[in-house]
């Protein structure tokens, strides 16, 4: 997916499951434009990966064996943290 694309990144973010939404779609919205584009196309590789791996690893239930997914999916945690609750 080209990281330029934002319509359809922004369509790759909506996941179906609320528990990713309220943390995947408010950091696109928040936060993709100022990634480097480096951690742009990680955030792309991250939202190709299966619903169930991502709920896993955002919800704390376990990591990603790659060390670049698992600093993306701490990335996603502190800047939504930072940010504080949002609604949908």
């Amino acid at each position: 997916m080209d990281i330029t694309n934002k319509a359809r990144i922004h369509w790759a973010c909506r996941r179906g499951m609320r528990e990713l939404d309220i943390s995947v779609m408010p950091f696109f919205e928040h936060e993709y434009d100022s990634l480097s584009d480096d951690d742009k196309r990680l955030f792309v590789r991250l939202l190709e990966c299966d619903d169930p791996d991502l709920f896993n690893w955002l919800m704390n239930h376990g990591k990603p064996a790659d060390a670049e997914l698992e600093r993306m999916v701490l990335l996603i945690q502190k800047r939504n943290q930072e940010r504080g609750p949002v609604a949908l």
